[in-house]
């Protein structure tokens, strides 16, 4: 019985890779189970304890003590369990042989049940401890199976799944190779907790690197920045503080020995490696490798740097379908703008022209714009000694009541100035104000001129009065103009009489 029992609880320990405590407590539950399931003990209070030393079962019944029973399953009075235990007392839980030491067939069925859900339970709690603390580890693993989309990998105690979003696509995945996986994550399902492995992480080219590198491991180089596409290409920029020490050549190893085992780890992904520095315009010229940059100017506030490359490496700097360029844009963290030489040239002279036609234009506008003041003061010029010589007066000068009748109207010259193309002033504005007085003066000195019909001198002969014919009667009317007194109806009816005096014979 000793040996039988050790034997199976051995077997269960190596299969299972479980320590003896949680074996030992699993088949202890699963013998309660079966106990409280079998017939002839049902309704006992039953705890099992296995001896592994002896390799016996031992099985006890738990009572309370009560002056009276009512329930002899799971009481027991006062006097019993002094025989039991002497210290015993109303209330107390005491713990005696069981009645039974054997169970049916039921309940052996039972417990095998039991105890095999016992120990995968004490696995899925083995595993949660062991890989939740190594997430972002790489793991060694097999390829067991493959299970569309879903390949299971075996990792020795316990399986984990490698998701169809975390393979490559160009990797060739055979069943019963032995592959390097980048644990993800531990996650809790249905069946238990499951292990989530990745062959495209990037950070599984970081841990490669760490494994490979010894100035990674010692912290001499650091990794800086990764940018990926699993598969094709990765880019990794390294840095180190310590003088002397080269990150490039430290990553690479002689002759490329050290890169080439991440390489062929990685089924001949390329990966190229760059220093990194602080300035923008260095970082930039070595991320875009093997490409030569010639000119880099870069804008902080929107992150943006335009690179300029030889014309015949435009192509090389781009990459293929842009991988080269996506790649550095991901590594440094800025938008990039690639542009050959001779673009760049003709952009440079484009916006030289444009400058100088801007400010040629900027040139003609102020002068076209003096120009036309220089105009618009000259016309204004000319309007205005338009209408002080059709306002002057004629020699047969109104009256000062006709003028004062009709005096000039600021519409007029509103309109004139309209004629001219000159819209913007105001009929009221000082301009037609100071034309309306200057016209006022210049009728009141007209009107200083008109002779009163008071006046004496009108009266007398002019000096050619003798040479006359002594027949002709002359008027004053005839010897001085047309200066009477009178309104405009008057002085147009004395023209008449005139007209019609001279066309009469002499007398």
């Amino acid at each position: 019985m000793k040996s039988d029992f050790l034997i199976a609880v051995t077997q269960l320990m190596s299969e299972r890779g479980l320590p003896q405590t949680k074996v030992l407590a699993a088949v202890e539950d699963a013998l309660v189970s079966a106990y409280k399931k079998d017939v002839y003990t049902d309704g006992y209070d039953i705890t099992v304890r296995l001896n592994p030393g002896a390799g016996t079962i031992d099985v006890y019944v738990q009572q309370v003590v009560s002056e009276k029973v009512e329930d002899e399953k799971r009481e027991i009075t006062l006097k019993d369990a002094l025989k039991v235990n002497p210290e015993a007392a109303l209330g107390d839980v005491i713990i005696v042989d069981a009645p039974f030491q054997s169970m049916g067939r039921i309940a052996a069925q039972t417990a095998k049940q039991v105890v095999l859900q016992r120990l995968r339970e004490a696995e899925r709690e083995l595993v949660l401890e062991e890989y939740v603390g190594r997430i972002g580890e790489i793991l060694p693993g097999r390829v067991e199976r493959i299970e569309s989309p879903n390949i299971v990998i075996g990792l020795g105690k316990t399986e984990a799944i490698l998701p169809r979003e975390e393979q490559v696509s160009y990797e060739k995945v055979r069943i019963g190779t032995t592959m390097q996986f980048y644990l993800v994550d531990v996650a809790t399902a249905g069946r238990g907790p499951e292990v989530i492995l990745s062959r495209s992480h990037r950070d599984l080219v970081t841990r490669l690197f760490e494994r490979e590198v010894p100035e990674i491991q010692k912290g001499i180089v650091e990794i800086r920045a990764v940018a990926r596409e699993p598969g094709s290409r990765t880019k990794v920029a390294v840095f180190t503080a310590q003088e002397g020490v080269d990150p490039v050549g430290s990553c690479v190893g002689l002759r490329g020995f050290r890169i080439q085992t991440i390489v062929n780890e990685l089924q001949g992904e390329k990966i190229d490696v760059v220093q990194w520095s602080e300035n923008t315009g260095t970082f930039l010229a070595s991320a875009l490798s093997p490409a030569q940059v010639l000119y880099v100017d870069s804008d902080p506030e929107e992150r943006l740097a335009k690179v300029v490359v030889p014309d015949r490496q435009l192509s090389l700097a781009i990459g293929k379908e842009g991988q080269n360029a996506r790649l550095t844009a991901r590594l440094t963290g800025w938008k990039i703008e690639i542009k050959s030489q001779s673009e760049y040239e003709e952009q440079l002279a484009l916006l030289e022209q444009s400058t100088e036609s801007t400010e040629s234009s900027v040139k003609e506008i102020s002068e076209s714009e003096i120009e036309i003041e220089t105009i618009e003061a000259e016309t204004i010029e000319e309007i205005i000694s338009d209408i002080e010589t059709s306002t002057t007066v004629p020699d047969e000068s109104p009256s000062i009541e006709e003028l004062v009748v009709s005096p000039i109207d600021s519409a007029d010259i509103a309109s004139e100035l309209a004629e001219l193309g000159i819209e913007d002033l105001d009929p009221d504005t000082e301009l037609i104000k100071s034309l309306e007085d200057s016209e006022i003066d210049s009728v009141q000195e007209d009107s200083e001129e008109i002779i009163s019909p008071d006046d004496d001198s009108i009266w007398v002969l002019p000096d050619n009065t003798d040479q006359a014919e002594p027949s002709a009667l002359r008027f004053a009317e005839d010897i001085l103009p047309d200066r009477g007194r009178g309104d405009s109806r008057g002085r147009r009816g004395n023209k008449k009489s005139r007209r019609d005096r001279s066309s009469e014979p002499e007398l």
